[in-house]
């Protein structure tokens, strides 16, 4: 379990920017392979329903919206330690499910270690399946990122 590396996308496609994530784990489902140890999830809004998936990860990188007090466009990395001080303000609804699912992991005794590579968005609240220009600009630079911190973890892929 502890070698398992999940990269989770959560997000709402049809609220514009809120999608981001899925639009990340998307790309990298249909440009890159990756070995039998990393697991690569659309989680959509699935939130508490992503606990077995949680639960079984033994690190895990989210790709999502962050409200960080930064500009539109602006990504960060967030780390285990620094994730409840962001994220519990619940930027949105799956972000709600998504600390659930992580609390009940904790009450088991399993939280994997988690990092959250997030991007400040421009708009969470339109309805349309398309990221604002700002945000659809900057899904490379998430990927990038995403990668990264994907070997960080000892985590590796190949393209397709």
């Amino acid at each position: 379990m502890k070698n398992n590396i999940t990269i989770l996308g959560v997000g709402n496609t049809i609220y514009s920017d809120d999608g981001v994530g899925i639009r990340v784990v998307e790309r990298l489902e249909k440009e890159y392979d990756f070995p039998d140890n990393v697991l690569v999830v659309d989680g959509g809004v699935l939130g508490i329903n992503l606990l077995g998936i949680i639960s079984n990860a033994g690190q895990m990188i989210v790709v999502d919206t962050v409200l960080n007090h930064g500009q539109p466009g602006d990504i960060h990395r967030l780390t285990h330690d620094q994730i409840p001080n962001r994220v519990l303000a619940k930027n949105s609804l799956h972000q709600v499910d998504l600390i659930e699912a992580l609390t009940l992991c904790h009450a088991l005794d399993h939280v994997p270690q988690t990092t959250i590579i997030g991007i400040e968005p421009r708009d969470l609240n339109s309805l349309s399946e398309e990221l604002t220009p700002e945000i659809a600009a900057k899904v490379d630079e998430l990927i990038e990122k995403t990668l990264e911190e994907l070997v960080r973890l000892g985590g590796t892929y190949t393209l397709k």
